[in-house]
């Protein structure tokens, strides 16, 4: 049987893209670097902070990313204080995860996103009592699409890997979640195209929140 849920944040769990976009944009301004389009930052987004800043900055002028480290530095800070800029839930998602909690499922989210704005967006968006664990991007855990945290999670809510399902929006998410073992569920609202889902190999990709309930059980 479901006794846990693992979400994926940005795309699948909340649209978070104006925060990125923003942060992203404003670091490049910061280092006198050239703009970047937003369809450029939602191809970056999801496999974490460095990634998408090595890919911003040399996408910016910089294509070497021989400016990285400093980057990081003014990501970090702009980042920090916007995480929650113009975050909102996806329609109908926080009905269904109470939906979920009721039925006594644990609730978790996985993260590419630094750890403090992770939990910093979760508790901001969905308050601190709706989700078991919130877990981002933090030193010691390899990052998705590495399983360990899928498994760190795991050991703290007590479920096997056949009772969990993982929900995420991009092809990271679905190797995760392969590697892993886990039943995975692909989203079409988040950041990626339904074409770029269907060619990293994910089978039925849901179009609505509520579609989510039918994972309750196996």
């Amino acid at each position: 049987m479901t006794r846990a849920f693992i979400f994926d944040l940005d795309g699948t769990l909340a649209d978070t893209l104006e925060s990125l976009v923003f942060s992203v944009k404003a670091t490049l301004r910061e280092m006198d670097l050239d703009e970047i389009t937003d369809e450029q930052c939602r191809h970056f987004v999801g496999n974490g902070a460095r990634y998408l800043m090595d890919h911003a900055i040399r996408a910016a002028g910089d294509p070497e990313g021989e400016r990285l480290e400093e980057a990081m530095e003014v990501y970090g800070c702009i980042f920090d204080e916007n995480c929650t800029y113009h975050v909102t839930p996806y329609a109908g998602m926080e009905d269904v995860l109470r939906r979920l909690k009721e039925k006594g499922i644990r609730l978790a989210v996985l993260s590419n996103k630094p750890h403090r704005q992770t939990v910093k967006v979760v508790e901001a968006v969905f308050g601190k009592e709706l989700f078991d664990c919130a877990q981002g991007q933090q030193e010691g855990v390899k990052r998705k699409p590495d399983p360990a945290g899928i498994y760190r999670i795991l050991e703290k809510l007590g479920v096997s890997v056949e009772d969990c399902v993982y929900v995420g929006d991009s092809e990271v998410d679905l190797e995760t979640g392969k590697r892993a073992g886990v039943r995975t569920v692909s989203v079409g609202w988040g950041f990626r195209t339904r074409k770029e889902l269907e060619d990293a190999g994910a089978g039925r990709i849901l179009e609505r929140t509520e579609e989510l309930l039918e994972y309750e059980e196996p």
